[in-house]
C-alpha cells in the first residue's frame, strides 16, 4: 500500500528561523559580556578584588534595606534603647563633666544641662542639642561638647566679654560689645564700665564703640553715653561735663575729632564750661555757669 508523504516545509522554516534568532541572541550576549569584561579589565583591580567589591555592594544594599524596614516598623528605637541600656550597665554613662573656659559665668548652669541628658548613657547624649542649650546661656558666646569615653563629657566654653553697663528703668545690666545682656550689676561695680542709657541704646552699642574709636584720646574721659531721640549721642565726661553730638555717624565722628583737637589746645575737659554743644559742627557752643549767654567757638582745621 502506497503511503503519501507530505513535506512540512513551513515547520522546517520556522525552526530554522528560531535557531537563527537564538544564535544571534547568544552572539549579542557574548559580545556584551566580553565588552563589559574588557572594560572591567581596564580597571586597576584584580578579578578577585572586583568580586569582593560586588559582594560588599550587595551586602550594603541589604543592610540599607533592613534599616529602611526597621525605621518603618519602629524597631530602631527599640534597638537604640537596648544598646543604651547595655552601654550604661557597662559603665558608658555620664559620670563626670569637665568644663573649660569659664571665668565669670556660673558653672552650675552648665552642669545642670549636662547632667540632664536622657538616661545619662553616653550613647544617648545629644551633643548638638546640649550645645544649643548652652548657647542660650547669656554668658556663652560659643561652646563645644565632646565625649571622652567611657564616662566624661568635655565642655569648652567661650565666654562673652563684659563691655559696658546698660541703664534699665529698674536695674543696671552688664552687656557685651554687641549689646547682649549678661547679668545684673550693682551700681558700685558698674562704676568700672561705660554707662549707656536711652531708649534704643542697646541696639547702638557697636556704633557707639566705632564713634569713640574715632577719638581714642577721649575714650578714657567718657564715663556715660546717652542715646537721644533715637538719632544722636550725648557724651558725659568724668568731670560731669556733657558734649552734645550731631546726628549721623560721619558727622558725629567728625565733631568728636574736632572736639578732641580743641581739647588738646584749650583744655576744655576740666575747664569752666559745664557743657558743649556741637550739634551744628564745626561751630561749638559752651555753657559756662554764671554767664547768661553761651560762648561760641568756631572749630576749624587750624585748631
Amino acid at each position: 500500500m502506497a503511503r503519501k508523504v507530505t513535506r512540512n516545509t513551513k515547520g522546517v522554516r520556522r525552526q530554522a528561523r528560531a535557531q537563527g534568532t537564538s544564535r544571534k541572541v547568544r552572539s549579542a550576549r557574548n559580545k556584551g559580556q566580553s565588552f563589559i569584561w574588557r572594560m572591567l579589565g581596564m580597571l586597576p583591580f584584580t578579578e578577585e578584588q572586583l568580586h569582593k567589591a560586588f559582594t560588599v555592594m550587595i551586602l550594603a544594599g541589604g543592610v540599607a534595606f533592613a534599616i529602611f524596614l526597621a525605621n518603618i516598623s519602629g524597631a530602631t528605637g527599640v534597638v537604640s534603647d537596648r544598646f543604651a541600656h547595655v552601654a550604661s550597665n557597662a559603665g558608658y554613662k555620664v559620670a563626670n563633666v569637665e568644663v573649660n573656659g569659664t571665668r565669670r559665668m556660673n558653672e552650675m548652669s552648665v552642669y545642670e544641662r549636662a547632667f540632664g541628658q536622657q538616661d545619662l548613657a553616653m550613647t544617648r547624649v545629644d551633643l548638638a542639642g546640649l550645645r544649643g542649650e548652652l548657647l542660650d546661656l547669656p554668658w556663652v558666646r560659643d561652646a563645644r561638647v565632646s565625649r571622652q569615653l567611657p564616662a566624661t563629657l568635655v565642655i569648652d566654653i567661650i565666654e562673652r566679654e563684659p563691655h559696658a553697663v546698660l541703664q534699665r528703668p529698674d536695674r543696671l545690666m552688664l552687656i557685651d560689645p554687641t549689646g547682649v545682656e549678661l547679668e545684673p550689676i550693682g551700681r558700685e561695680a558698674a562704676a568700672d564700665y561705660l554707662l549707656i542709657e536711652g531708649p534704643g541704646a542697646q541696639d547702638q552699642v557697636e556704633e557707639l564703640t566705632a564713634l569713640l574709636d574715632a577719638a581714642p584720646a577721649l575714650q578714657a574721659q567718657v564715663k556715660a553715653a546717652e542715646w537721644v531721640g533715637n538719632r544722636r549721642w550725648n557724651l558725659t565726661f568724668v568731670t560731669d561735663q556733657r558734649l552734645a553730638l550731631p546726628e549721623g555717624e560721619e558727622r558725629a565722628a567728625a565733631a568728636l575729632i574736632s572736639f578732641a583737637q580743641a581739647d588738646g589746645v584749650h583744655r576744655l575737659i576740666g575747664g569752666q564750661a559745664a557743657s558743649f554743644d556741637m550739634r551744628n559742627a564745626p561751630r561749638m557752643y559752651m555753657q559756662i555757669p554764671g554767664r547768661a549767654q553761651a560762648q561760641e567757638m568756631a572749630l576749624g582745621e587750624d585748631n
